[in-house]
């Protein structure tokens, strides 16, 4: 027996900060990164909490570490919010769940009620039950997968993504559709997680690089950011793969964005699943070819269609400006040797591993990572 659920309320289009207008009389943590204080997004949220107390923790950071989620946890304690609204990128979000979810475990918070307001369109983390947090003196990402780890209520606010830079929005984009096409071809999917990622994948190849042109075209922007929650839909219940798993050990320890990583990953991987070597029609292949028949990409042969749809993200990394390579990252390729074995084993144990479509060994990953370390 298989179970597929999608517990979070979404919310979305114009507007839609006006859920918040909801919440009356409460104790409120607003979890963020300093940004978002700056930039005046959390008096837009605090515009809607009048009858609240609010508390601001405004130290979140890229790769949220063990000890911010530790601090997180004694401002959460101190403050006895009731509700807790993380804004923010994949980071502050992830870091806002792994807070509210050990204080609880803890018996230092009792948090009634989760929102989730993304200011990135990449993550998903707005719907998952995952987080992603960082051990930074052992180099070492751990993702956190429990179903208490799932916001409540995400909302899906285009305005607050319009000013997202170019690079930014690429990376992220990249990073909504590495899910979706890892959920999509996952030893987990099935057909609803299937119809999100045809769906997340179908918009963000129209709708990503009218994004990364233009950044004040809304629609755009709505498209982009309702496709990154689907493809966060998708891969909570299907579970992602070694592009994922890569992304991470690479991150961990050359700080490269995890977008930017899985971005300069995902034609690679994708070569490896589909297996372009075997004439033989994998699971993973059938699935790649409707793939690429529904984004208009020759789909008459399995191997064609994967390779085609390979070279579709390598022009699309052209076009946003993402480096191909580590090197084009400035990170020296013989640094990345010496930490190979490690690497290597980081992948091998990451969760995402266990359900890519096609089992892997340290050689495939080894030669994955020479594809993208040219000496």
């Amino acid at each position: 027996m298989k179970e597929f659920n999608i517990s979070t309320n979404v919310f979305f289009g114009e507007n839609c900060l006006e859920r918040l207008d909801q919440i009356q009389g409460k104790r409120v943590i607003i979890i963020c990164d300093a940004f978002m204080v700056k930039s005046g997004v959390v008096d837009k949220i605090k515009a809607h909490l009048g009858s609240c107390s609010v508390s601001v923790f405004d130290k979140t950071v890229p790769d949220p570490p063990i000890e911010v989620v530790s601090e997180g946890i004694q401002c959460l304690a101190s403050c006895q919010a009731e509700v807790m609204i993380a804004v923010g990128g994949g980071s502050a979000i992830d870091a806002a769940k792994a807070i509210r979810v050990i204080g609880h475990r803890l018996g230092m918070a009792n948090i009634e009620e989760c929102f989730a307001i993304p200011t990135t369109s990449g993550t998903g983390s707005e719907v998952t039950k995952f987080s992603v947090i960082t051990n930074a003196k052992e180099g070492v990402k751990y993702p956190l997968i429990d179903q208490e780890l799932q916001p409540m209520v995400a909302i899906l606010d285009p305005d607050l993504v319009k000013t997202m830079p170019p690079s930014i929005t690429a990376d992220t984009g990249m990073d909504a559709l590495t899910h979706a096409l890892e959920a999509y071809v996952s030893t987990e999917a099935n057909d609803f997680t299937d119809a999100l990622s045809e769906k997340a994948v179908t918009l963000l190849m129209k709708f990503l690089p009218m994004a990364v042109q233009d950044g004040e075209d809304l629609l755009a922007r709505e498209k982009v950011h309702n496709a990154a929650c689907l493809a966060g839909m998708a891969f909570n219940t299907a579970g992602i793969g070694i592009c994922h798993s890569i992304a991470h050990a690479i991150g961990a320890r050359f700080h490269v964005s995890h977008g930017r990583a899985n971005a300069m990953l995902l034609a690679e991987v994708i070569r490896f699943n589909a297996d372009l070597e075997n004439r033989e029609k994998t699971l993973c292949a059938r699935k790649l070819q409707r793939m690429a028949k529904l984004i208009g990409l020759p789909y008459t042969d399995h191997r064609v269609a994967a390779a085609g749809l390979a070279r579709r993200i390598e022009g699309m990394k052209r076009s946003f400006g993402i480096p191909m390579d580590l090197k084009g990252l400035g990170i020296d390729p013989a640094e990345v040797m010496r930490q190979k074995d490690a690497l290597i084993e980081a992948a091998l144990a990451d969760a995402c591993t266990k359900t890519n479509p096609r089992k892997v060994s340290a050689e495939d990953i080894s030669k994955i990572l020479d594809k993208i370390t040219p000496l």
